[in-house]
């Protein structure tokens, strides 16, 4: 994609995000888009970053690894957003800054483990199948206490927050309900972590209803860059 057409493309994601913010009284500079760049080159990565993008999320890590390598000088931010296998810990401790799809225990532990000192705590938060999904990944919301307590226990990890990923709805009432229910969850969670302060929901499809439930980062991808080829 053309970088003007990026260009374009942030500005009315921005505006967007904007509207809803207002709309439900939220300040929209508290809320995050993150340019969802799996798949994409890194010529599109500098084009949104000139347009003022700092946060990328990543699903496929040897794909990320080496844009993150070719985007070194830009001082970007990156999101580990797919499924983590156990064996692809190592690399994503080393080269990102946050991982959003923490699921199991395990994952918690090598991460900590693995994470270079000279790096900084790596963010993390939770991702919750809100919808109960089978296809999906995440905790239940019944198995998310023992996992935040986990969590807050890595001294290389920073709890940050809750993720999830809904089932798609095309109505904003049934849109909002599952990021109602996430929202909700990250409230009570707060009540004991006082670190949270990340609600990583809402994409391309769902952005209003996502922000007017209380995201803090939104994940756009086909917004910004196209659909996929």
């Amino acid at each position: 994609m053309e970088a003007g057409t990026i260009s374009a493309n942030i500005a009315k994601v921005s505006r967007q995000v904007s509207t809803a913010a207002d709309k439900c009284g939220r300040a929209p500079e508290v809320i995050r888009i993150m340019a969802v760049s799996k798949t994409r080159p890194a010529r599109e990565v500098r084009a949104a970053a000139a347009c003022g993008i700092v946060d990328f999320g990543e699903n496929y890590l040897q794909e990320a690894v080496e844009k993150i390598e070719a985007c070194s000088d830009l001082d970007l931010c990156w999101h580990f957003i797919g499924p983590l296998q156990s064996n692809k810990t190592r690399a994503v401790a080393e080269h990102f800054d946050w991982v959003h799809s923490i699921d199991r225990e395990k994952l918690l532990r090598r991460l900590n483990d693995q994470r270079p000192e000279d790096r900084g705590p790596l963010n993390v938060c939770i991702q919750v199948n809100i919808s109960a999904e089978d296809s999906k990944a995440g905790v239940l919301p019944s198995e998310l206490e023992p996992l935040l307590a986990v969590a807050a226990a890595q001294p290389r990890l920073a709890l940050r927050g809750l993720m999830a990923i809904p089932a798609p709805a095309a109505e904003f009432a049934a849109q909002r309900a599952p990021l109602d229910a996430l929202a909700e969850l990250f409230s009570r969670a707060r009540e004991r972590y006082p670190s949270l302060d990340t609600l990583s929901m809402g994409m391309s499809a769902d952005l209003e209803a996502a922000v007017t439930a209380g995201s803090t980062i939104v994940r756009i991808g086909t917004a910004i860059f196209g659909s996929r080829g």
